[in-house]
């Protein structure tokens, strides 16, 4: 299975042959290419998937798939702990 990710464009650099970005996510800092989304802006939202920016998508809609993934991590988290107690 394949996951794409949300994150916000802080920097662009368009000094290299292919377009280069600085993204945030949720705190992780990654360098992305951004050559399939010429018109992207610092601010935006993109969705990455293995580096490559391959959409955009607004804010809201940035931040509820954000909200969800973190939703996702807490509760499997929680449930490792819960096995892990098992063990002992």
């Amino acid at each position: 299975m394949c996951l794409a990710i949300p994150g916000k464009i802080l920097e662009i650099d368009n000094s290299r042959p292919l377009k280069m970005g600085k993204v945030d996510f949720g705190g992780i800092v990654k360098e992305i290419c951004l050559e399939y989304l010429p018109e992207v802006a610092i601010g935006q939202y993109v969705i990455v998937h293995v580096g490559f920016a391959i959409s955009t998508l607004d804010e809201e809609e940035a931040l509820s798939t954000i909200k969800l993934l973190n939703e996702i991590d807490s509760s499997s988290s929680g449930n490792e702990e819960e096995r892990g107690s098992d063990d002992a």
